[in-house]
């Protein structure tokens, strides 16, 4: 796993300066085990992006492709029996070849086997968790962890939890598993456990386009192929702020904003993701 080298502000933005750059230049293969409800728009970001998508639901492939790709992201939106078995095994692969992966955990609270794959990734500790915040309140309780409150709830996919209630259960996930945790709201929250940055930008149409969190991870597990995990979470957010930010200027609704939020991934440069503002506190112990 890489390690963040840099802690201030200007140490990040270089850092996440340098993530876009080389993922332009290397087209790093990320592969997804993915909501079957979002798999278009999380390949279409991750290519937009410059990275490589491939989508597998088996446990032979979601291992070949845990080998092969430089991160891993998965997403658990939309359950299948068969990930009884992909998602142990493919985690499995990840952690023996010591990858990175990034989890979403979609819809939690909501059925049991989602519950118990949940829980068994306490131990096999993600290196990123990207959520709602509700969903990253829920996390920590099913992992025993400090939340600060108990969540409200999830309703479906949406949060009934404001981003700074989830903030001790943010930081209380991402020290346990030593990675990064981004809670996306209408001021995303990212942190290593040790910093948390809340970074300022998106669009009213990202909540009105089914898929929008989904490919926000898909694009996380791209640039953790070449970044650490907080600045891998802290760019996938930049550029999602900056783009929606750019696309709404453009769009009449949520379907044409879901073109141009592609056109504007797809544009972004270097220099505009580290410009993104964000704010940049040191967490207490």
């Amino acid at each position: 796993m890489k390690k963040t080298t840099k802690t201030t502000k200007e140490g990040l933005r270089r850092e996440i300066r340098e993530a876009v750059r080389r993922v332009r230049k290397e087209n790093p293969m990320a592969p997804s085990i993915t909501n079957t409800v979002t798999i278009n728009l999380v390949a279409n970001a991750q290519l937009a992006v410059g990275g490589s998508a491939a989508m597998v639901y088996l446990a032979d492939e979601g291992e070949a492709m845990a080998a092969l790709g430089g991160a891993m992201y998965i997403n658990m939106g939309t359950m299948l029996p068969v990930y009884a078995e992909t998602l142990p095994r493919t985690v499995k692969v990840l952690a023996e070849q010591e990858k990175p992966w990034i989890v979403d955990p979609v819809g939690i609270g909501v059925g049991g086997l989602r519950a118990s794959l949940l829980l068994g990734f306490r131990a096999d500790k993600p290196t990123i968790i990207r959520g709602n915040a509700s969903e990253i309140i829920a996390l920590a309780e099913l992992w025993e962890l400090d939340t600060g409150k108990k969540s409200g709830g999830v309703r479906g996919v949406d949060s009934t939890d404001a981003v700074e209630s989830a903030r001790t259960a943010a930081v209380s996930l991402a020290r346990h598993t030593g990675g990064a945790v981004a809670v996306s709201g209408p001021v995303d929250l990212v942190t290593d456990g040790k910093s948390v940055a809340l970074v300022e930008g998106g669009s009213k149409y990202l909540p009105m386009i089914t898929g929008a969190g989904c490919s926000l991870g898909g694009v996380a597990a791209v640039y953790a192929c070449v970044a650490s995990p907080f600045v891998a979470a802290l760019t996938a957010t930049a550029i999602y702020d900056f783009a929606g930010a750019k696309a709404e200027k453009d769009a009449n609704g949520p379907a044409s904003f879901q073109v141009a939020f592609l056109d504007a991934l797809y544009q972004a440069t270097p220099e505009d993701v580290g410009a993104q503002h964000f704010s940049l506190e040191t967490v207490g112990k």
